[in-house]
Order: C-alpha cells, then sequence, then structure tokens
C-alpha cells in the first residue's frame, strides 16, 4: 500500500490534552481521532491492526467451539426490564425512544439479548452446550471519559455467552476460554496475569479478569531503543538520559486497576477482591472492664489514638452504610480501609453507600466521630472485618457524641458476622501462605463470568433435562475488550528511539514497537528521495517481490525528508523498515529490525533470505 494514498496524520509533536502515553501516541501516529467526547474514530492503521486482532481472536474461538455472530446494537428496553437490569445499570445507560415512544438502549454488554434468543430456540438439554460470540461496538455513557481508549462512550468488544445444561459443562468451557484468552494475548505479546474479579454489574458468581501490566517507569532497558551509532546505554551522556526520564515519568500511569499478586505463588487478584492471610491471635490478654471517657475534640481515629496515647492498631473504627437503604454498621481495625466490593457481595445488595452523618443523627442521634458497636439497635447489623476478632481492650465510639469507650471487646460487647472486609496492604503475607502481596497497576483487557442461572431465571430460559422437568439455563459470560487492547499494546510497547548525528549530537524520540502478529503492516518500505527514478524503480521491485513473498507493505512514496519519513516511521510502529536510499543504483538496500535497532545492508537479491534469518533471530 502505497503511504501517499493512506490517511496516516501524524503530528510532530507529543498532543497537550493527552495524559497517558498509550493516547499520546495514538494521536501523533495518526491512528484515532476523537470525534467528540469518549467517541474516537480508528482510522486505517488502527482499523488494519483491530481486524487483526479480531483473527486471532477468531483462531483462537474456533479451537473452542465459539461460534460467531451478530446481534443489534439498539435494543428494546423491555428485555432489560425482564432482567432487572434496567433499573439498577445505572447512568451509564444510554436510553431513547422511537417515534411510537417504545423504549430502547444502546446496548452496553448484551446477556439479555442472548438470552432471549436461546430461550425463544433451545427447549431441550440434547441441544446444549452452545458456545456463541460477537464482536461489536457498546455504548456506556460514562460521566468522564479519558486516557483515550481506556475509558470511552462507545468501544469495541468480544462478548461471548455459553449455555448448559449443567455445571460441569459450565466448568469445562469456561477452562476453555481462559485457555483461549491465554493463548490470543500470549500472541500478540502482551504482559498479562489472570487475576480474580468481581462480577460487579454482570451478576457473575466465580469470575477472572485478565490485565495487561503497566510498564515501569523509572526501568529504562525496557523503553530505549539504540540506534546502531550508539553500543549501549552508558554510552549516552547522563543529561540526555536524565531528560528522558524526566519525560517518561512525567506521563499518568494508565493502568486503572491495582493487581496484588503475590512474590512466590500464583495467586493474584484485583485489589478490590484481593486477601491477605489472617491468623487469630494466641496471645492471652485478661479483658478490662468497660469505661466510658470524654474525648472532645477527637474525632478521626488518629486524633483518638493520640488522646488514648495508644497505636491506632488499638481502635476500631465503626463506619455507617445503607444497604438497599437498611442500615448496617462496619467495623475494622483503627488503621485499616473497608473494601466495598467485599461488603456489597458479602450483603447481595443492589445499592450500597456510605450513610450521610445526617443519617446518623437520624438513626443514633450521634455524630460520624464517636460512632460505636456497643449498644447498637438490634435493627443495625453489624459485620466486621476478621481482625477485630483479635481486637483486645479496644478504644471505640460510644454512640455519644464527645465520648469513646475504652476496654471495648468483640463477643463481650457486641457480636457481629465476621468476614474479610478490609482492604488488604503491601507486603503482607498472601492468603495462600506463600510469599507477601506485591502491588502492580493494570488495564482490564479481558473478563470471563460463570453467571449461573442470573439471567435465565429472571428471564424464564429454560429446557427439558434428562429427567423431563424444567430447568433454567446455566450460563457464562466472556468478555475481551478489543479497543482497549490499542491503548495496553501502546503502552507495553511504546519505545524511546535515541540516535547519534554525526556531529555527536543524542536525539530521542517516540514511537512504537508493534508485535509482529498485530502490526498494520509487517515491514514499512521507504524510498529517501522519490525524484531518483533509480531508488524508485528498485522500491517497486522489492514492494512486488515483498508481496509476493506475502509479507504487507506500507511503502512511504511521499516527497517528503528523509528525517520525516523515519520520525513517522518510528511513530507507526512497523516490525521492519527497509530503506531505498543512495545505494539505489547498486541494489543495495538497508534493513533495520524494529525490536532491536540491529541494521544492515543487503542485496536487493539476498533481501527474503536475510528477511527469513533475521525473523529467526529476533524469535530466538
Amino acid at each position: 500500500m502505497k503511504q501517499s494514498k493512506m490517511l496516516i496524520p501524524t503530528l510532530r509533536e507529543m498532543p497537550s490534552d493527552a495524559q497517558v502515553i498509550s493516547h499520546a501516541l495514538m494521536l501523533r501516529a495518526g491512528y484515532v481521532r476523537q470525534v467528540s467526547s469518549g467517541i474516537y474514530s480508528y482510522l486505517p492503521l488502527a482499523n488494519r491492526l483491530i481486524e487483526k486482532l479480531k483473527n486471532i481472536m477468531r483462531e483462537e474461538f474456533e479451537k473452542i467451539g465459539a461460534v460467531e455472530m451478530l446481534t443489534p446494537a439498539l435494543l428494546t428496553a423491555d428485555l432489560w426490564k425482564e432482567s432487572g437490569r434496567f433499573e439498577t445499570y445505572g447512568p451509564d445507560l444510554y436510553q431513547l425512544k422511537n417515534r411510537e415512544q417504545s423504549e430502547f438502549i444502546l446496548g452496553p454488554t448484551h446477556e439479555e439479548t442472548f438470552t432471549a434468543l436461546i430461550r425463544d430456540s433451545i427447549k431441550s438439554y440434547k441441544q446444549l452446550p452452545l458456545n456463541l460470540y460477537q464482536i461489536q461496538s457498546k455504548y456506556r455513557d460514562e460521566k468522564r471519559p479519558r486516557n483515550g481508549l481506556l475509558r470511552t462512550r462507545e468501544f469495541i468488544m468480544k462478548d461471548g455467552y455459553s449455555f448448559h445444561a449443567d455445571y460441569d459443562s459450565l466448568d469445562v468451557t469456561y477452562a476453555d476460554y481462559k485457555k483461549a484468552y491465554e493463548r490470543i494475548f500470549k500472541r500478540i505479546e502482551l504482559d498479562f496475569k489472570g487475576i480474580i474479579g468481581d462480577g460487579g454489574a454482570m451478576g457473575g458468581k466465580d469470575s477472572q479478569e485478565f490485565m495487561a501490566i503497566t510498564p515501569d517507569r523509572t526501568d529504562l532497558e525496557r523503553w530505549l531503543i539504540l540506534d546502531k551509532t550508539i553500543a549501549k546505554i552508558d554510552d549516552i551522556p547522563e543529561e540526555v538520559l536524565e531528560a528522558i526520564k524526566k519525560e517518561l515519568t512525567s506521563w499518568l500511569i494508565s493502568g486503572e486497576d491495582t493487581i496484588v499478586y503475590s512474590t512466590e505463588s500464583g495467586y493474584a487478584a484485583n485489589l478490590e477482591m484481593a486477601s491477605s492471610q489472617f491468623k487469630p491471635t494466641s496471645k492471652v490478654i485478661s479483658m478490662q472492664e468497660l469505661e466510658k471517657v470524654a474525648t472532645p475534640n477527637s474525632k478521626t481515629i488518629e486524633e483518638v489514638a493520640s488522646f488514648f496515647q495508644v497505636d491506632t492498631k488499638e481502635t476500631i473504627k465503626t463506619l455507617l452504610y445503607l444497604a438497599d437503604k437498611e442500615p448496617v454498621a462496619v467495623l475494622l481495625v483503627g488503621d485499616d480501609q473497608v473494601n466495598e466490593v467485599k461488603l456489597k457481595n458479602y450483603l447481595g445488595a443492589n445499592f450500597l453507600e456510605p450513610a450521610s452523618e445526617s443519617d446518623s443523627k437520624a438513626l443514633l442521634n450521634v455524630s460520624f466521630g464517636s460512632l460505636g458497636p456497643v449498644g447498637l439497635p438490634s435493627e443495625i447489623k453489624i459485620i466486621a472485618d476478621l481482625n477485630i476478632q483479635n481486637s483486645k481492650n479496644a478504644i471505640a465510639g460510644a454512640n455519644e457524641d464527645g465520648y469513646h469507650l475504652k476496654n471495648v471487646n468483640p463477643g463481650r460487647d457486641f457480636t457481629a458476622e465476621y468476614i474479610d472486609l478490609r482492604e488488604v496492604k503491601e507486603g503482607e503475607v498472601s492468603p495462600d501462605g506463600l510469599g507477601t502481596l506485591k502491588f502492580a497497576r493494570g488495564i482490564e483487557i479481558g473478563h470471563i463470568f460463570k453467571l449461573g442461572t442470573r439471567y435465565s431465571e429472571s428471564m424464564g430460559a429454560t429446557i427439558l433435562n434428562e429427567q423431563g422437568s424444567s430447568q433454567p439455563i446455566i450460563m457464562g459470560s466472556y468478555g475481551i475488550g478489543v479497543s482497549r487492547i490499542l491503548s495496553a499494546v501502546m503502552e507495553q510497547h511504546a519505545r524511546i528511539f535515541v540516535t547519534k548525528t554525526p556531529k555527536g549530537d543524542y536525539r530521542y524520540s517516540w514511537g512504537v514497537n508493534f508485535p509482529k502478529e498485530l502490526a498494520p503492516y509487517d515491514i514499512h518500505l521507504i524510498t529517501v528521495n522519490v525524484k531518483d527514478d533509480n531508488a524508485v524503480a528498485l522500491t517497486n521491485k522489492i514492494e512486488m517481490l515483498l508481496m509476493d513473498a506475502k509479507y504487507s507493505v506500507l511503502t512511504d512514496d511521499r516527497n517528503e525528508r528523509v528525517g520525516s519519513k523515519f520520525s513517522d516511521s518510528d511513530l507507526i510502529g512497523l516490525p521492519i523498515r527497509i530503506t531505498v536510499g543512495k545505494k539505489a543504483s547498486e541494489g543495495i538496500i538497508e534493513v533495520k529490525m524494529k525490536s532491536s535497532g540491529d541494521t544492515i545492508e543487503v542485496s536487493e537479491s539476498n533481501l527474503l533470505e536475510t528477511l527469513e534469518i533475521l525473523s529467526n533471530m529476533n524469535k530466538a
């Protein structure tokens, strides 16, 4: 493909309105353009990349018996009312009416659509299992779209759904999808982790997220590609390295989620679902007499601990929540933070929100700074973190403004339901006892769920089982964020290309080093001087040679300065660059492997053999 015929509007400078590397490079390299807030056009290069990704997914899904189809993006609201999600999904749902005033939505996901399809088509267990998927645009009215394709109002997603007569069958398909996802992400060379995830609005029970790891900004080795004139990073002057590092670390971390993983085992989870090891204390401490103490101007945990001259770990923090409008008291050790996802999942609540101070006044006639677990009304459920069981003679609010209680002991002074409720901290022992917990940032690129009968029960999707009885169909759901993967790949494969000029100056520029399986084209073929007849003729000959050998080629035939062509080539990020320059009359060309920066001169007659050798070396 001739580059002069392509729409690749590269930019000379990094966009000032982009805050993360992936967004800036997609704009600067001419991959995307914003149409309005959270809505993007995918320009030719991005579209080719996405189509290659789709084909990789199709190849892997065919191996597990998944069949592709397509449903509408415009959905009747009636289906979502059947499932109950029309009311609970929230303001992210795009809603509209047609001329007959019938209610519709733009699909953010398609569980209801596929459930209704199977409900109306499948009647017997003999017709199951079924494994269906689609790749299409989804719509969510994000309150604050940000970071390019990471948080948008329209996005491309692969969503798949499986239907089963029993849970053993669901387990098999769930495991198949897990392996298929792992193969896809490995093929596109993403650094990722499969982690324990939260079902959230999907309504799933078991689920696993796949997170692309956000690379370390301080690791210069992974970011720099050195020109052949530079032997190693140590050759670069310190002031140049400092400038590169300053620019690199000025970008925001694009990872939206915190990943928690063990240093010594395979344990990994989203921070919202992560646990650490809990061990009941074996220390025997005699319980002291409960005592109420005036604590003027002491409301926060830190102020209370300071007043009593104790560590914050010796205090009990009491928080008030409303779960589906019912009050719930939540207890944590003073320096811990509540994990609201764990709390909501345990309560099975559709809506969970912190109570306001006016709620506290209305329910208990006490302000937040003096809330405590002792003497709460019986209608207020008390949920306590596991670590509260180890609290002995603790400090807690007295449920009277300006007062706290000393020597509060669980069991004697209050009863509670104990669950893992806290947000874990880095350095704690992994829940499996192997290693300690470390944190990393990541981008969610895939999520699989065991939905069970969540949708089939609410929507009446049943089959006759082997015994001739009616039962709800058992379901799984499997999603991949196709457009988000473009951001994740850009983030992980962004590079800084460092060169040394003939005058001895060091220069650097941003670009991308796309994986071969995902790159929009295999080779970037550049004619240095399009007014040189020998160079143009050799370029055309090489282009046909490469295409006959099944390489996809982007040929830069533009009448531009060679510096601009090389800069654009770095930005576009194709794996191999072939330059036809001054030695065109001799049939000599230059081949550069972008991943390593290695450059060699070869004759046109040896080009295909050389590319095969270099490709094999690169794989090794």
